[in-house]
């Protein structure tokens, strides 16, 4: 908790030495003062939740992505509350700055509302027929057209910048505008260089087995040319077929499935425009992969010893959680409840039966056809590990919120569950 507050303290922190230089050499009247501190405020907030979008290695293993992308989705929101402020209360004689003003506002607003609906689980994941509307209109709205929409934030960001140097109230403090200047190349040149510079030191690898497991599951494994020495159990990449013409060249996140540092398993289930086509992904792909991310392993270690793990699955949410298994089915009790659509996905269990047979009873495995009700917790969880376990669960967002809650409703505490969701 501590680390999250800290964290989310960046939203105070970052912009105040740009509001506070501006408030020491301006002498406009307070009112109109405070609205360009909100001004200031939503630019600065702009700047950061880019600079987050880039998944700065330190914030993931300090806090973990979920914290960090719920940062970025809440800068996207507060920024434009405090930039319809700053736009409805102040006042420019400039023509041009106003209209960039304008223009930023409006593109920025049609960026978060398509972000919110598509490319966020704040809606979608909490109705049913949102999603079902989420599903059809992806048929137009592909997720690669969808990162490019997103990425707007950056002629945003250009049509503000050069609005503040259009404005006589501000650029005529020299300090002011280096800081100004200074924080949006620091911002920007963190995103060039990530997305553009970085990518040349990720590990790389090559498709070694691309097979399917089960009706709609596919298990590629990739030989590096280098160890993933970072790997812990639990963790995930984010990777990039280079040079395939079935799937397309964005990142896309994927567990692994076993803490073999040489050669990465990764248990993929096929729904997305993407996903479906991996069954074309040839054996020789080139792959880069960025990470590990991850902090499942971190939150393990934190744990008393004695305290059940509960390792709670949805198809292919297993993947993290058996290589947490494989890490300590033999020092840790550990209780593994996994859910399948059907019997013939449950692709996993000889591997399973393999780490029971090893564990001295102290791994147990319960497989169900269909998603876990609250009775089949209730009935199958231990009285101690509902008192005292350490519950992690893996799938999609729909799936990981509906087991939030009923574990919640049995008396596991919300702050022993930890989750990572398949879809970002």
């Amino acid at each position: 908790m501590l680390r999250k507050l800290l964290f989310w303290s960046l939203a105070v922190v970052f912009p105040f030495p740009l509001v506070q230089t501006y408030d020491s050499l301006s002498d406009d009247p307070g009112p109109l003062k405070f609205y360009v501190f909100l001004g200031l405020i939503a630019y600065t907030w702009w700047l950061l939740s880019i600079v987050l979008s880039v998944r700065p290695f330190w914030v993931h293993r300090f806090v973990g992505l979920p914290a960090l992308y719920g940062l970025h989705g809440m800068l996207g929101v507060l920024a434009i509350v405090a930039a319809y402020v700053h736009r409805e209360y102040s006042y420019s004689p400039s023509g041009l700055a106003r209209d960039l003003g304008d223009w930023s506002f409006y593109l920025s607003l049609t960026v978060l509302c398509f972000a919110v609906f598509f490319m966020s689980g704040w809606l979608v994941d909490r109705s049913r027929l949102l999603l079902r509307a989420k599903g059809l209109l992806e048929k137009v709205f592909r997720r690669q057209l969808s990162v490019w929409i997103h990425r707007l934030n950056l002629v945003v960001v250009a049509m503000i910048w050069l609005h503040a140097h259009l404005l006589v109230r501000v650029n005529q403090y020299f300090a002011f505008m280096v800081l100004f200047d200074l924080y949006t190349v620091t911002a920007l040149g963190l995103y060039a260089w990530k997305k553009w510079i970085a990518p040349d030191t990720y590990l790389m690898g090559s498709v070694i087995s691309n097979d399917a497991r089960g009706g709609s599951t596919r298990r590629v494994s990739i030989g590096l040319d280098s160890k993933a020495a970072a790997l812990q159990p639990g963790d995930f990449f984010f990777l990039r077929f280079e040079g395939s013409s079935a799937v397309s060249g964005e990142w896309h996140p994927f567990s692994v499935t076993d803490a073999d540092q040489k050669t990465l398993t990764f248990t993929i289930r096929q729904h997305g425009d993407f996903t479906r086509r991996l069954d074309g992904v040839e054996v020789g792909t080139r792959v880069r992969l960025e990470g590990p991310f991850g902090r499942f392993e971190s939150i393990i270690q934190g744990q008393d010893r004695a305290a059940p793990l509960v390792l709670v699955g949805m198809g292919a949410g297993v993947a993290p959680l058996l290589s947490l298994a494989a890490a300590h089915h033999t020092t840790r009790r550990i209780h593994l409840l996994w859910a399948v659509r059907r019997p013939e996905d449950a692709y996993y269990r000889d591997v399973l039966e393999e780490y029971q047979a090893a564990s001295g009873n102290r791994l147990q495995v319960t497989i169900s056809v269909g998603r876990f009700r609250r009775e089949d917790l209730a009935n199958t969880l231990s009285a101690k590990a509902i008192a005292t376990g350490a519950f992690f669960i893996v799938g999609p967002n729909p799936a990981v919120l509906a087991n939030q809650r009923l574990l919640r409703r049995i008396g596991v505490s919300g702050r022993r569950i930890h989750q990572e969701r398949l879809t970002m």
